[in-house]
């Protein structure tokens, strides 16, 4: 293969079979459990890095099906979102995902910087309750229950909360383990068709685990619960800060 040959596929790894193909990438179908709880501020502050800023003491709790996306396939995603502000633009900074699925994964990393790694997430109608759970190998981290579509949202509202900026802080290693990179990435939901959007009564437990740690950001409150099914697209991102240059 020529230098020249090495330049025009380089795109991921490994170079002759990439883990993933060419983004942006769209998802029919995506259903979201989103549960919003109050924290301890000072854990914020501990996980937030500048120059984002924390607001209130509030973590958005996700457990997300994607059965039908471009390139990534079917599989669920759970973790944590905090909300930020970003030179007075509200949006969210997200901490930590878990997921079944190697492809998401290793595009999710290299790509645009999601803090992914390998999970046993679940999201499922259980009669009247919406049921998220999290499992890291045998042991379970995560459990989450809404009562199934007790009040319809306002669509607009909910679609413009979507639209809203997210947060990554994308580190990618030298050869040496530095870092080669380590940079802010901005990035936006696109192409929104809203289906429907539901709110009901919710309950959430965390668990400690030593590689899982979303027991960190521990439960203080059970602020609101939202269901939501949309098709969208995962915009590719933009840098927004650079933490070796700066």
């Amino acid at each position: 293969m020529k230098l020249a040959d090495v330049r025009k596929n380089a795109f991921a790894m490994p170079l002759t079979s990439p883990s993933y193909p060419r983004g942006p990438y769209r998802f029919v179908n995506r259903e979201y459990l989103i549960i919003s709880y109050r924290t301890d501020m000072d854990a914020l502050r501990a996980v937030v890095p500048e120059p984002l800023e924390i607001t209130d003491p509030i973590v958005k709790y996700e457990f997300i099906r994607m059965p039908d996306s471009t390139g990534f396939g079917n599989y669920t995603e759970s973790g944590q979102i905090i909300p930020v502000t970003y030179r007075g633009i509200s949006g969210g900074f997200v901490h930590s995902m878990y997921l079944d699925d190697d492809a998401p994964i290793a595009g999710g990393r290299e790509i645009w910087g999601f803090p992914k790694k390998l999970g046993a997430p679940k999201l499922r109608a259980e009669k009247d309750t919406l049921v998220g759970t999290l499992d890291y190998g045998s042991i379970r981290v995560a459990n989450g229950t809404m009562g199934y579509k007790h009040q319809a949202l306002d669509l607009a509202k909910v679609k413009a909360s979507m639209e809203t900026p997210s947060f990554l802080l994308k580190i990618i290693p030298h050869v040496d383990c530095t870092p080669r990179i380590c940079e802010l990435v901005r990035y936006y939901l696109t192409d929104i068709n809203l289906k429907g959007a539901w709110s009901g009564p919710a309950g959430l437990e965390l668990f400690d685990h030593a590689l899982a740690p979303v027991a960190e950001l521990p439960v203080r409150e059970v602020l609101s619960a939202t269901h939501i099914l949309a098709d969208l697209t995962l915009g590719l991102g933009e840098v927004v800060h650079d933490y070796l240059k700066d």
